[in-house]
């Protein structure tokens, strides 16, 4: 593509920029007006996702819990049926060492109930630990999703409202940035992304800065408002032009 050569004088460039910036200032208030809605939905739905997955994994914990609730109740049925067998049996014995021998696993399958009768109540603790836990992710999480369809719904009605203003605001751009050649064009863009509020352009105001409020050296203002070459601050780079350019532009 070939690169686009304006013959405008330094005056009439830096008028152009001024409609420049003035144009991409108004862009951008107008996606302020949408603000931080785009992040503040996007952080919803991840914190949306990070809660979805903390409750499958509180489900699953739930869920090995009763498993090991249910085993349990198992071993508890199975030592009774044992104690029930070995109780019986006693009443045959026939020697001691029988009789030590039941009497032994009497008493082990009494400890085995015992301590699986301690392992269910700490599981029933411990369910009703999750269930807590469970009701309140799920109350956070239903917070979250009505107020992502809020933000959601702001976000379109606002998009709504201004997508057609700023649509006539690009093109304004688009035929702004036609008057400037490509050099100076493309140090206003890099100006532009490297400020924050977006000002590549601005005024020397109480003979300072626009832009970083430092003082501007008496010369440097005479040159700048003489209109013959492009002055950029040497504190911030942003370009300077005088108030009197902008006052004849208004």
């Amino acid at each position: 593509m070939a690169k686009k050569t304006i013959s405008i004088s330094v005056e009439e460039k830096l008028k152009a920029l001024y409609d420049l910036q003035c144009v991409d200032s108004e862009i951008d208030q107008l996606r302020v007006v949408r603000g931080e809605l785009p992040v503040e939905i996007q952080d919803l739905e991840d914190e949306i996702a990070k809660l979805e997955t903390r409750l499958e994994k509180f489900e699953e914990e739930k869920s090995i819990l009763k498993a090991d609730q249910k085993a349990k109740k198992v071993a508890i049925k199975n030592s009774e049926e044992l104690i029930v067998r070995y109780k019986k049996q006693l009443e045959n014995i026939k020697n001691n060492r029988e009789f030590t021998s039941l009497t032994k696993e009497l008493e082990f399958q009494e400890l085995e109930i015992q301590l699986s009768d301690k392992r269910t109540n700490e599981i029933k603790a411990k369910v009703l630990m999750k269930d807590e836990v469970i009701a309140s992710t799920t109350e956070d999480l239903n917070e979250n999703k009505e107020d992502l369809e809020g933000k959601k719904s702001e976000l379109a009605e606002i998009t709504a409202e201004t997508e057609k203003e700023e649509k006539v605001l690009i093109k304004k751009s688009k035929s702004s940035q036609k008057k400037i050649d490509d050099r100076l064009l493309s140090s206003y863009e890099r100006i532009r992304g490297s400020v924050r509020n977006g000002l590549a352009l601005v005024s020397v105001d109480r003979d300072a800065c626009g832009g970083c409020f430092n003082k501007i050296p008496p010369q440097r203002q005479l040159d700048i408002k003489l209109h013959k070459k492009i002055i950029v601050c040497e504190h911030c780079g942003r370009i300077l032009v005088d108030s009197n350019i902008l006052s004849e532009q208004e």
